[in-house]
Parts: structure tokens; C-alpha cells; sequence
């Protein structure tokens, strides 16, 4: 009797322990909702400009055909000190906008004025170390960038990006 008294209490306490296990769906639709808000957040605070139905088109954007070494892209503003001109000198991609802002912070530190972009489709975050309006000055600035910081190699990757 004493065997069937232990037995059952020892299945009970394997099951009680088997029962409080966390579940990893639980974190990973948590971490899914947080992703999803904080994209919202950021579509939501882009500026919505509204032209009237009958103005006459003035001017026509003809995009250029992909040049080599150059990345087109369509990026929004988020945040930063620059105005995003055409090309756009890029040293760091992130999926996570807090990694892209502390590598700001950084830049920051060490002289640059840079911006933070975000590409929609692609659920990145670019950090802009300079915007120029002709591709040779972004080039000529990608190259010093790259110079200035030999010994980093998440810097020698540094690509230019012509904004859609």
C-alpha cells in the first residue's frame, strides 16, 4: 500500500513539474506583436502629402537606370539632422531601429551629422553618414569615410544608395 502511495505522489509531482513549463510560442507571438507595432509606429509618423486631384503635373521624377556600385531604394526619413538628397552614403543597415540609433549616437560622437532611413520593403533601418545630390561627391565621400576608418570592417562596407 505504501509502494501505490508513493507511486501516485511521485505522478503527481512529474506532472505538476510538466505543466509549468513556459511555452515558447508564448514569447515568440509576444516578440511578433512587438516587431509588428513598432513598424506601425513608423509608417505611422511619415508625412502624408496630398496634392489636389486637378493640379497639372510640373514636373516628372525619371528614375535612372541602376549604375554600378549603387543601390537604388525607396527610404523614408526617420530620423537625424540631414536632408536626404539623391545619393546617400550608407555605413550600417539594421532590422532593429535601437541598433541603428546607437550607431548614430556614435557617428555623432565622432564629428558626423548622420540620418536614419527606413526602407519598407526590406524592414530596414540605414544609417546615412552624408546625402549629396551627384553621385561623384557620394562616391568621393564614401571613399574617405572608408579611409578615415581602415581598421573597422563594418565601415569598409559602406555602399551609396540613389533614393527612389
Amino acid at each position: 500500500m505504501k509502494k501505490q502511495i508513493v507511486l501516485g505522489m511521485g505522478l503527481c509531482v512529474a506532472f505538476a513539474f510538466a505543466g509549468c513549463k513556459s511555452s515558447e510560442s508564448a514569447y515568440k507571438k509576444a516578440y511578433e506583436q512587438a516587431k509588428q507595432q513598432e513598424l506601425t509606429e513608423t509608417v505611422a509618423t511619415a508625412p502624408v502629402e496630398v496634392a489636389p486631384a486637378a493640379a497639372p503635373v510640373e514636373s516628372v521624377r525619371v528614375v535612372k537606370p541602376a549604375e554600378e556600385g549603387v543601390r537604388q531604394e525607396k527610404v523614408t526619413y526617420v530620423s537625424g539632422q540631414n536632408e536626404l538628397k539623391d545619393y546617400s552614403v550608407v555605413c550600417g543597415s539594421f532590422s532593429l531601429k535601437a541598433n541603428a540609433e546607437s550607431l548614430k549616437d556614435y557617428l555623432e560622437t565622432q564629428g558626423y551629422t548622420p540620418t536614419i532611413a527606413f526602407n519598407a520593403e526590406a524592414a530596414m533601418y540605414r544609417v546615412i553618414v552624408a546625402s549629396y545630390g551627384d553621385r561623384a561627391s557620394a562616391a568621393a565621400a564614401r571613399d574617405a569615410f572608408k579611409a578615415k576608418y581602415p581598421n573597422r570592417n563594418d565601415f569598409q562596407g559602406s555602399w551609396l544608395l540613389y533614393r527612389l
